[in-house]
């Protein structure tokens, strides 16, 4: 059997691990959430839907100078080098020698006779030479093959960074909206008091109020002027948070939020979840990850196989630098070795193990990315779902307790209702027209977290594999199953 497996390895090298086994685990046939709308999936610009240009350039900043972006894109070039480390032993390594001496000897007394005068001696030699392990069991190749799933890694990783960096700066964005609509409530809730405040004060002086009338106006006029500070304090803080989100200190933000009433809000009706796995950067990312545990098992597997190496040198050497390239002075030497494990102690039992405990570990962490990927979709459009459904429900709130303060105040205008009621009504307008601006902020947020759950437009190919290489090297389509026992 090993002989087999030796001359196999000669030309293919011998399988040290098992393959493959499809196996996606349990797929939903649908969303919980479903839409009777066409299938519209996001593109890899859709925050361009909200229809803001301040939006759209904050975020074509983060891209290109965010510090998570930028170390993302850092790592895949450290995967990269990896991988060309650990390809260069399936080539033969080359080095050249070449060198000069010479040897001065004087007047010799030694031996019977006596000999005067001195000898020169020079010498001169070059030569290559090379060294080559061959990679029966594929070994070498099975280390390829893990550097280049961590290549990939570090790809999916970018893209899933970079979609966690764009809907941080577009929900930033939309709280800095948000803060200015409540801050523009709070003030013309102030405003309104105040003016309410001088109606009273006048009805004190014509003897139709008294003074807890107007202390209690005054107390609310109070407290709503104190929620001013805050909510200018809060908005001033999530412009300030653009700052290192786009990668660039606070002082350089110069923005000036508007409202958020007038944000688009496109829609988004996702297909099938069985397609949302080649739409998750992170998924693949996983799956990427796993498959180098895999390679892995591989390497430490034959790690407990003889390896066999051939070194070879050629060369002249020549007493003249004239006469060093000639037959006379050709060196040629050709060797073979072989290094097995008898005894470690355990090592690479314990190698092997690891291994397997790292690939257990990592199928883990993919099936869970797996079922975290259909959690988030169903999560963020439930929301998206019930969200909409309590703006609608909010606005009619607002509208009626517009109108119940208007008639209020109007009311007490013409002496036909007291103080306790008008301040009823505007505290009700002021709470629900509030609670409408925050709902309109969980309403975006929650079409963010739509589009970040559905991959924020990227999709993968179905046989991507790193640049410049061919699926084969992967063993195949870097698409991984999960569910394999690994013996």
């Amino acid at each position: 059997m090993l002989l087999s497996c030796a001359v196999a390895g000669l030309l293919a090298g011998c399988d040290m691990g098992p393959a493959y086994r499809p196996d996606s685990g349990s797929v939903p046939p649908a969303f919980r959430v479903s839409s009777d709308s066409p299938t519209v999936w996001p593109d890899e610009a859709w925050w361009r839907g909200f229809d803001n240009a301040t939006l759209n350039a904050l975020i074509a900043d983060a891209r290109v100078h965010n510090p998570d972006i930028a170390a993302s894109v850092a790592r895949i070039r450290q995967a990269d080098a990896q991988l060309r480390i650990a390809g260069a032993p399936l080539l033969p390594t080359l080095g050249g020698t070449g060198g000069a001496s010479w040897q001065h000897s004087g007047a010799n007394t030694s031996g019977s006779r006596l000999r005067s005068g001195s000898v020169d001696t020079h010498s001169y030699n070059a030569g290559l030479s090379a060294s080559y392990e061959l990679d029966f069991w594929g070994k070498t190749a099975a280390s390829r093959q893990a550097a280049v799933a961590n290549a990939m890694f570090s790809r999916f990783d970018r893209q899933t960074v970079a979609l966690t960096v764009v809907t941080n700066v577009a929900s930033t964005w939309f709280t800095a909206l948000d803060l200015t609509d409540r801050l523009g409530i709070a003030e013309r809730n102030l405003a309104d008091a105040e003016q309410t405040l001088a109606v009273i004060r006048g009805r004190r002086a014509a003897g139709t109020a008294n003074d807890l009338d107007v202390s209690q106006q005054e107390t609310f006029v109070a407290a709503s002027r104190a929620v001013v500070p805050n909510l200018r304090n809060q908005r001033d803080q999530a412009v300030i948070g653009l700052g290192i989100l786009t990668g660039h200190p606070p002082e350089a933000i110069d923005v000036r939020p508007d409202t958020l009433t007038t944000l688009a809000l496109p829609p988004v009706a996702p297909g099938l979840p069985s397609e949302l796995l080649m739409r998750r950067p992170d998924v693949a990312a996983a799956e990427a990850a796993l498959q180098a545990k895999h390679f892995d098992i591989k390497v430490a597997r034959a790690a407990f196989f003889p390896s066999v190496t051939l070194t070879g040198s050629a060369g002249f050497q020549a007493a003249a630098l004239n006469h060093l390239v000639g037959p006379g002075g050709l060196l040629l030497s050709l060797a073979a070795g072989l290094t097995a494990p008898i005894f470690d102690g355990g090592t690479l039992r314990g190698q092997l193990e690891l291994a397997k405990g790292q690939y257990a570990e990592q199928l883990a962490n993919y099936q869970k990315a797996v079922l975290q990927a259909f959690t988030d979709v169903d999560n963020a459009l439930t929301a998206w779902r019930f969200v909409s459904e309590q703006e609608a429900l909010q606005q009619v709130a607002v509208d009626q307790a517009r109108r119940s303060a208007t008639i209020a105040r109007a009311q007490m205008a013409a002496g036909t209702t007291d103080i306790t009621t008008v301040l009823t009504t505007e505290t009700t307008l002021l709470n629900n027209e509030d609670t409408l601006a925050q709902v309109r902020l969980a309403r975006a947020q929650a079409l963010l977290n739509v589009y970040k759950a559905l991959g924020g437009g990227w999709q993968r190919a179905g046989n991507e594999v790193h640049p410049g290489l061919s699926p084969g090297m992967l063993g195949g389509a870097v698409a991984l199953p999960v569910g394999e026992n690994i013996r």
